[in-house]
């Protein structure tokens, strides 16, 4: 289907698609689709802003029974900021229809969800420890549900939920179809897929363009200064309309953050030591455009939807690369451009180079006083410092070698070979030295 007004989806379905401002499906959208709708259980990779979310609400939708007061899907997701974003757009799809949503994820009352379920969903959204739960419970009937749908199923597994997935998918309905969404599908899981999935359905979307495209990758070196002044002189040679700034850790994210603000910006952050109650307030306040800076840990960079993210600031890379595609894939969304500045110290060019082979065309650059200015490339000074030690070894082989008194026949060759025994012995010391 080239359009979305060419599928047969029920009325209520196509105003909402519409509404959204849904014309034509995404790739992803367009592959899984039609497999969600024949009931064929799939496994979706596909880098994040692609589209996944839907091409899996907006099936599911469509297969609802609403005059079945019974569980008939459930859709995990690894942390809660994701699960309550894709209630929220399970909501838009349902709105003035009769097909009962709920959201459930950890760090909320758990008697108070048991309380809700008195009345069986058709289709519940949430993490996966409180699924389970709620399941062991006996408040929520699993049993009635042929569809799941793992989300991130690579961060679940780094995160160890696939264990509490097995616990409640092993009482859901033989003839499970179980659709799995994940950016990279990682050796270990495959057990886990094989234990559900008979032949699943294999769709793989723009693998070999891991890096969003209309983004501007920057690459600014640290140098002698703190990192935290070279992050606030980036920061003054930008005005974003949102940018985030990742870190790795919580206490690290915290930091910057603080530092930030004693240097009179107003910054937003999301980490997991924000209570439940925090975050949301947070991620509201970021939607409200309350912030013009965020400070975040990689929580933030697994596929939670924030509107308008200009710039994404690295200030220091991450410990798993892959998350390096995930960070960046915060901009340049829905067809507008972005930038990624990347804050580097000499100790990380090897995994800047690991990052160029996956594909990223970094350029070099300085900020001072707000000005930028393009340097020459990191490893000019390298190539220099080899050229010159190639030259010394040569003019040492050209030295030791002299062309003989009496010339005979091949000369020439024999002289190159005694030049290049002293070259590779020359070499062999410089090494040695190094």
């Amino acid at each position: 289907m080239s359009k979305y007004a060419d599928y047969d989806f029920q009325p209520f379905l196509q105003k909402a698609i519409s509404k959204l401002g849904f014309t034509e499906p995404t790739p992803i959208q367009r592959e899984m689709i039609p497999v969600i709708l024949k009931g064929k259980s799939a496994i979706g990779q596909a880098h994040t802003g692609t589209g996944k979310t839907h091409s899996f609400l907006i099936p599911i939708v469509q297969r609802i029974i609403s005059e079945k007061a019974e569980l008939q899907a459930i859709i995990t997701s690894p942390t809660r900021e994701l699960a309550s974003q894709i209630f929220e757009e399970l909501n838009r799809l349902t709105e003035g229809t009769e097909i009962q949503s709920k959201l459930f994820i950890g760090g909320t009352d758990k008697q108070r969800s048991i309380d809700k379920l008195k009345t069986q969903p058709h289709i519940v959204v949430g993490t996966p420890g409180r699924i389970r739960d709620l399941v062991k419970e006996n408040a929520l009937l699993v049993h009635t549900a042929p569809i799941l749908v793992v989300d991130e199923a690579d961060l679940a597994f780094d995160l160890g939920f696939i264990e509490e997935i097995d616990a409640f998918a092993g009482k859901m309905p033989d003839s499970l179809e179980m659709y799995v969404f994940s950016a990279t599908i990682p050796e270990r899981l495959q057990p886990f897929l094989k234990k559900y999935m008979e032949s699943p359905v294999h769709i793989k979307i723009g693998l070999k363009k891991p890096a969003a495209e209309g983004i501007d990758f920057t690459l600014v070196p640290v140098r002698s200064k703190s990192k935290k002044k070279r992050l606030l002189e980036v920061m003054e040679g930008i005005n974003p309309y949102l940018a985030i700034i990742f870190t790795n850790t919580r206490s690290n994210a915290d930091s910057v953050a603080n530092y930030l603000a004693e240097a009179g910006y107003r910054v937003g952050r999301i980490h997991g030591d924000l209570s439940p109650r925090e975050r949301t307030r947070m991620m509201k306040q970021v939607r409200d455009l309350e912030y013009q800076y965020i400070v975040a840990t990689d929580l933030a960079a697994r596929g939670i939807d924030i509107q308008g993210v200009s710039h994404v600031i690295n200030f220091e890379l991450p410990e798993d690369l892959e998350f390096f595609i995930h960070r960046v894939g915060r901009t340049a969304r829905a067809g507008l451009e972005g930038t990624a500045i990347t804050l580097y110290e000499p100790t990380d060019e090897d995994a800047i180079v690991r990052i160029e082979k996956m594909g990223i065309p970094f350029v070099h650059k300085d900020v001072k006083d707000g000005e930028w200015s393009e340097l020459k490339e990191r490893h000019t000074r390298k190539n220099r410092k080899t050229e010159k030690v190639a030259d010394e070894i040569d003019a040492k082989a050209k030295s030791m070698v002299r062309k003989p008194k009496k010339v005979k026949p091949g000369y020439k060759r024999n002289m190159r070979w005694e030049m290049d025994k002293v070259k590779k012995r020359e070499r062999r010391i410089k090494n040695r030295k190094k």
